[in-house]
Formats: structure tokens, C-alpha cells, sequence
């Protein structure tokens, strides 16, 4: 749907899955969409290149979320929560649902 204004599928995926569920990673991103892993991590790179996305590491994994700083931030975000109420009812609902495994200790 904002293939045209982004300029890929995959920045797409990466943008609409990080505003579900606040920070993801590259193979999490890549699973839920069941796409290759290799252009959402270029996107991801790109994206954090640019400054919309920052990065932080947790054990061996980097999760990605939204830069607080970007000066466009909340445009994108309007945008963005519009194309995903066009998205069909259970994408958004798989997307909105965050079940992760808790930690061993």
C-alpha cells in the first residue's frame, strides 16, 4: 500500500511491524511477513541510516524501534496507523498480538 512512497515492500513490512509491537527484530520481522531476511535487513540498516529507527542490543540479538527524535516522527506515525487500518482484519490482529517466550534464568 505505501510501496509507491517508501520505495519497497520491505520498508513497508519493516515500518507497519514496528508500529504494532514498539521494536522488533530482522528474523522476527522477516518470519511474520514470510519473507527473506536479507532486504529487511538492508531496510532496517537504511531506515536506521536515515535516522527514523535506532538500534539497541539485547544478548546477541539488535531490536529496532522508532527514533523519539525524529522530527517527523508523529506524521509518520499518522500515516503509518492509516495504512494499517486498510490492512485485512487478521493481519492486524496477528500483528497486534506480541507472544514472546519469557527468558530462561
Amino acid at each position: 500500500m505505501l510501496e509507491p512512497l517508501l520505495g519497497s515492500v520491505s520498508a513497508e513490512r519493516v515500518l507497519i511491524f514496528l508500529l504494532a509491537r514498539d521494536e522488533g527484530y530482522a528474523r522476527e520481522i522477516s518470519r511474520f511477513f514470510d519473507t527473506d531476511l536479507n532486504p529487511i535487513q538492508k531496510q532496517l540498516e537504511k531506515l536506521e541510516l536515515g535516522s527514523v529507527l535506532v538500534s539497541r542490543t539485547a544478548g546477541r540479538t539488535r531490536l529496532y524501534l522508532f527514533n523519539p527524535r525524529y522530527p517527523f516522527l508523529n506524521e509518520l506515525m499518522s500515516l503509518l496507523e492509516k495504512a494499517l487500518s486498510f490492512y485485512p482484519e487478521d493481519v492486524r490482529e496477528s500483528l497486534m498480538m506480541n507472544r514472546r517466550r519469557p527468558r530462561r534464568i
